[in-house]
């Protein structure tokens, strides 16, 4: 941590700046944030965020190999392939915890997935801290890569719309007005002119997709997709005109199949300096002790269904057992 800004910070800071602070987020776009925001980021020194950066780059290059190739092929669950597969992902989070290992503060991997994050709220949430805080200097950004602004969204505007006429591209959700997130989907709709579409609101015809677009129906030609799958199982009573195994006109950004490929199932393979040990269920070692694991489902999103107490006889009784994985314990600073 960088204690000189955490200390220009502090001796700076006043409720009222948080308050503006809060203004700033909840008044900028048509939903505000429904998850609280934290008074300060964090302030992490460059030998960090460079080795953070650096075990991040690791870890997806391995991903990017045949033997990686070969293990995901039975990430995706019977049922839930969709068509026409992009040959990579358009979007892979690495998520890194800090961790203590003797006296230093190390990146360790925690989960990976190769599915969009708060995009559009990262920016969002970034030029409103600068506005109320002015205690951070104006280098001082939340891309670890040193991406400017303008460039940030020139890449997303180019990865999410491409050529594509705005009006031709959605961001898919369930009910996205009630989504915890939806102050993303908002800003998102700011900076790049899209708006988001609950998937019962679309139309098929053929192999297009259409949808009512301020009284007129436009066609869909890309997908940008928010829509996780575990979520979308757990709800019957949605009435839907498409399938997402149907064969369509569309191009998705980022294609589902990757949302299984590059996720929890991908543990187990991944081996780097910023790993922990992880194992399916039914491939534990016998004198591994399981209580320095943490057991996590592979099919679910945001900690739904994680132990943090893993034993012996819950590990036997799982149904499914290649569908859970067992990782290795990690202590957070």
């Amino acid at each position: 941590m960088d204690s000189q800004l955490r200390s220009k910070f502090n001796a700076d800071f006043t409720p009222e700046k948080y308050a503006a602070l809060l203004r700033c987020v909840n008044e900028s776009t048509r939903w505000p944030a429904d998850f609280r925001v934290s008074e300060s980021p964090i302030f992490l020194t460059r030998e960090f965020t460079d080795e953070a950066v650096y075990a991040a780059n690791e870890i997806a290059a391995q991903t990017q190999t045949p033997e990686f190739a070969k293990h995901a092929a039975s990430a995706i669950p019977l049922g839930l392939e969709v068509p026409n597969e992009s040959s990579h992902p358009e979007f892979l989070i690495v998520d890194l915890g800090i961790c203590t290992e003797g006296e230093r503060l190390v990146p360790r991997l925690i989960e990976l997935q190769a599915f969009p994050s708060l995009y559009g709220f990262q920016l969002l949430l970034l030029g409103c801290m600068r506005k109320a805080y002015p205690a951070i200097p104006r280098n001082w950004t939340s891309s670890f890569g040193g991406i400017k602004d303008p460039d940030y969204l020139a890449l997303l505007r180019r990865t999410i719309v491409g050529d594509t006429n705005p009006e031709n591209v959605i961001l898919l959700e369930i009910e996205p007005e009630k989504q915890k997130t939806r102050i993303d989907f908002a800003a998102t709709e700011t900076l790049l002119g899209i708006r988001s579409v609950c998937l019962t609101k679309l139309k098929k015809r053929g192999r297009q997709l259409f949808y009512d677009r301020d009284g007129r129906e436009a066609r869909v030609d890309r997908i940008y997709n928010r829509v996780i799958f575990d979520e979308l199982i757990r709800r019957p009573d949605l009435d839907l005109n498409f399938r997402f195994q149907d064969d369509l006109d569309v191009i998705w950004v980022g294609h589902p199949n990757w949302y299984f490929r590059i996720s929890k199932h991908s543990l187990p393979f991944l081996k780097t300096a910023h790993t922990s040990p992880a194992f399916f269920t039914d491939e534990f070692p016998t004198d591994e002790k399981i209580d320095n694991y943490v057991l996590k489902p592979l099919y679910s999103f945001a900690g739904l269904g994680v132990d943090m107490e893993a034993r012996r006889e819950n590990v036997f009784s799982l149904e499914k057992p290649h569908e859970w994985i067992l990782q290795k314990k990690v202590e957070y600073a």
